[in-house]
């Protein structure tokens, strides 16, 4: 079974067992997060695809950890005008693992 949900403005193909990256979640280490932004559920050759999303569908995920992503360089340079400048950025990423999905209605 697998399942699209939304979380952090990106949409994410996830399936039971799974550990990925998402943008921050405010919740402690070892706590379970219910995600119900779900676009479409999928088991087997049956698909249920929500209007935007799946009535009554819930995807679980237990939080493994937070941290920081690597430094983005960013610069901007002027050529002949003496203007360099330097910054960069460490995105901050909640890593879950999806434990359960739940809500798989057949059309």
């Amino acid at each position: 079974m697998y399942a699209v949900i939304v979380t952090g403005g990106r949409q994410y193909r996830v399936a039971q067992g799974e550990v990925l990256r998402v943008e921050k979640i405010a919740a402690d280490v070892g706590a379970e997060v219910k995600l119900d932004q779900v676009l479409l559920v999928g088991e087997g050759e049956g698909v249920t695809v929500g209007a935007p999303l799946v009535a009554g569908a819930l995807v679980t995920a237990k939080v493994k950890s937070h941290g920081r992503a690597e430094k983005i360089r960013i610069v901007k340079f002027r050529r002949r005008k003496h203007h360099r400048k330097e910054t960069g950025h460490r995105q901050h990423y909640t890593e879950i693992e999806i434990v359960g999905i739940t809500g798989a209605g057949k059309k």
